[in-house]
């Protein structure tokens, strides 16, 4: 459980990383705290009841005292991220030594530890403008999703920005095969299968092989392993949390964990290929994704013909045209050269991916039309 003496501010330290500060000469109380801090990423300072380094009352961007020790602060200069930690709810004195400290909250344990693991897992991994999220459809099987999804992926690290892939689809073959690095050392979705609550970035991207200057989350060999809602939602937010561009390969069927993944897409592709029954099978996966994907876009995957523009399909789907994707004959002798999708910045795949890129991320983080 948690209380606020205080209307919720932001941290002096807000957008900066570092060890947050632990105070308290109670031993079992120190042992809960690190192992919170453990969940969280983060390797506080400890001091036993007394401040022992110079500055380090004023340097660290989140202080837990313990209720043991508040009496001793109370002289220490008044500053924000500072919370006074207990154990006794009954214990109505803890409020008057949270104000005398200049505490922000009251947090209580055992009942406040997923709280206080998310307020130290943020001064772990800093506070900042969260990942540009796409989603990549294909509007049937064999429409060139994955491809487009490591392309665009591939086009965002060669850039120099932060990228993570993540494969959302646990029938798609594996990311990472795509890529040419399905012997790369580094954790699959199994791994975090069990996922709950919240995810360490740091620990996430990390642990995840290192591809083509990108991260990938991808499938293993074994048999298929159902991903609950609960460990997508946690490891598409950790995602999202180290910044940069995070691309999503999802599947057309939108189940439980597809719904997550979605709610947390910022722009999603149906990419559609120019034939009039790949548009009536991307109709439906439309229908479907569009009542959880409010900007949902057609990338039309050419030659089209006189007959069926790519502002024809666009608009047969009822969406806005993202961009026709031109036909590029040399991919599969690229791929079996060790060449990624997009890996040619002057092929048609990589020239696509690099305009879009300069659309999507003309305000930073905003997707423009």
């Amino acid at each position: 459980m948690t209380a606020s003496i205080t209307p919720e501010r932001p941290s002096a330290a807000e957008g900066q990383r570092g060890r947050p500060l632990i105070v308290t000469e109670d031993e079992e109380l120190l042992d809960d705290l690190l192992r919170l801090c453990a969940a969280a990423g983060a390797e506080p300072e400890v001091a036993h009841g007394a401040l022992t380094r110079r500055g380090s009352w004023e340097a660290a961007p989140l202080i837990l005292v313990g209720d043991d020790s508040a009496a001793h602060l109370c002289d220490r200069a008044r500053r924000q991220g500072v919370l006074l930690i207990g154990r006794d709810l009954d214990d109505h004195g803890i409020w008057r030594r949270a104000v005398a400290l200049g505490a922000d909250n009251v947090a209580f344990l055992p009942d406040a530890e997923t709280w206080l693991v998310d307020r130290i897992a943020d001064v772990a991994e800093g506070v900042g403008r969260q990942a540009l999220t796409i989603g990549v459809i294909g509007g049937r099987g064999g429409a060139g999703a994955s491809t487009l999804a490591c392309a665009l992926a591939v086009t965002a690290a060669r850039s120099g920005r932060r990228t993570m892939l993540i494969d959302g689809d646990p029938l798609g073959g594996g990311l990472d095969v795509l890529l040419g690095g399905e012997g790369a050392q580094g954790l699959r979705w199994p791994a975090f299968a069990e996922s709950r609550g919240r995810v360490a970035g740091s620990a996430l991207e990390e642990s995840l092989p290192e591809l083509h200057s990108l991260r990938v989350l991808s499938w293993d060999r074994g048999d298929s392993v159902v991903i609950p809602p609960s460990a997508m939602r946690a490891v598409l937010a950790a995602a999202r949390r180290r910044g940069g561009v995070v691309v999503v390969d999802l599947p057309r069927r939108v189940d439980d964990a597809a719904a997550e993944a979605l709610a947390q897409i910022d722009l999603g592709l149906l990419v559609v290929p120019a034939e009039l029954r790949a548009v009536a099978a991307a109709h439906r996966v439309a229908s479907t994704v569009g009542m959880v994907l409010r900007d949902l876009r057609a990338v039309v995957r050419g030659p089209c013909g006189p007959e069926l523009g790519d502002e024809e399909i666009a608009g047969l789907l009822g969406l806005p045209l993202a961009g026709q994707l031109p036909p590029e004959p040399g991919l599969p002798d690229a791929f079996e050269g060790g060449e990624p999708p997009g890996g040619s910045p002057r092929g048609p795949l990589g020239r696509f991916c690099t305009e879009f890129w300069v659309r999507a991320l003309a305000d930073e983080g905003g997707v423009t039309a």
